[in-house]
């Protein structure tokens, strides 16, 4: 790989500045790709972007950046697009510091602005060359993600369609599952977690998936599963709670799609458990109700007090072993565990009257029925 040290304009970069969903974001005489398909969505925030302009106005040193040429003399932005962005959004306009844009300064400020150099690194190699140096200089202090690295390895028309769905700022499976899911689309977590889930299904990992699908023209699939697992969500679960948000809804749905539930019924119990002390995981109580697996909820655990009054109670006798006339039945308060006399599923409350200690064999044999 080759790499030489250039000095570039601002002037020169904000030429033929443009940011749309047909073209993409280029700039340097629409020459320069500033944000290829690997690259994430614009990230800054306004404290950042602010800092970039500043430094530029107080002309102090910008770190460098890096630029990769292609064989016709084209340019894609390998480290600096969040910087770069910055500067041309400000001469274009889009923002202000301080009340004054950029077309409210004077010439002489406004050139001082253009005629800034910034170093950049360009860099001529194959794509593996120029993809493995991406991943090592990547952004000091916003480290990539995972599903950025795999944008990376994974690029053409299928990844260009699926972020259409997933990756962009106010797209459509933000406007229809910002409630169920968690993190931030423009880092890539929705269409990581819609990949992840479509992949569980196929029982093979995200990166099996997009390599299969790389040169697709169309995501429509994975979009299409995505929505039925979202109308699935709200048709068993019609009223909505905060709990319900970051859930594996699509997992669940995986495992659970085929088979058929009461919503009323369900809301009925939902609202019973929401309300019940000893459930310490509200979240759980979805997965709860479609697998019947207590653990789901962390029901609350009998207190050491309430340990110590049943042991004393029972003389440190084990019920179980007693009934099953075994040679020891007594054991130390440590050798022993607390259990629910009555099942908490069966009504059973987490209390000292409800409290029994038993020798850890046959506890666990209970809870394991």
């Amino acid at each position: 790989m080759q790499i030489e040290l250039h000095r570039v304009t601002v002037r020169e970069v904000v030429n033929g500045y443009e940011d749309s969903n047909e073209n993409g974001v280029v700039g340097y005489g629409g020459r320069l790709n500033i944000r290829p398909a690997f690259q994430r969505e614009f990230v800054y925030k306004e404290k950042q972007r602010n800092a970039v302009i500043e430094t530029i106005v107080k002309g102090f040193p910008l770190n460098v950046m890096y630029w990769a040429e292609d064989e016709r003399g084209n340019f894609e932005l390998l480290d600096g697009q969040q910087r770069t962005v910055s500067i041309c959004q400000y001469v274009n306009g889009d923002f202000s510091i301080e009340s004054r844009a950029f077309h409210n300064l004077t010439e002489t400020e406004k050139n001082e602005i253009l005629d800034y150099p910034l170093m950049v690194y360009v860099c001529r190699g194959n794509d593996k060359e120029k993809l493995d140096w991406f991943k090592i200089i990547n952004i000091a202090g916003v480290q990539l993600k995972e599903q950025e690295l795999r944008n990376a390895v994974y690029t053409g028309e299928w990844l260009t369609d699926a972020k259409r769905y997933f990756s962009k700022n106010g797209c459509v499976a933000y406007l229809l599952a910002n409630k169920y899911l968690s993190g931030e689309v423009n880092r890539q977590d929705y269409l990581e977690t819609a990949l992840s889930w479509i992949s569980a299904r196929e029982n093979i990992k995200i990166e099996e998936y997009m390599s299969r699908h790389q040169h697709d023209t169309h995501a429509a699939p994975l979009w299409q599963y995505f929505q039925c697992v979202i109308a699935w969500v709200q048709t068993i679960f019609p009223k909505y709670r905060k709990e319900m948000k970051g859930l594996a809804w699509g997992l669940l749905y995986n495992t659970y799609g085929e088979k058929s539930y009461d919503p009323q019924e369900l809301e009925r119990k939902i609202a019973a458990l929401m309300q019940d002390d000893d459930v310490t995981k509200r979240s759980g109580v979805y997965e709860y109700l479609l697998s019947g697996n207590e653990k789901f909820l962390n029901i609350r655990a009998f207190t050491e007090n309430e340990k110590r009054q049943a042991y004393e109670r029972q003389g440190g006798i084990c019920p179980m072993c007693a009934a099953e006339r075994r040679e020891k039945t007594h054991y130390e308060i440590e050798e022993m565990e607390a259990d629910h006399i009555t099942p908490w599923c069966e009504g059973g409350r987490t209390c000292a009257e409800n409290c029994q200690m038993l020798c850890r064999e046959h506890n666990r044999r209970k809870s394991n029925k």
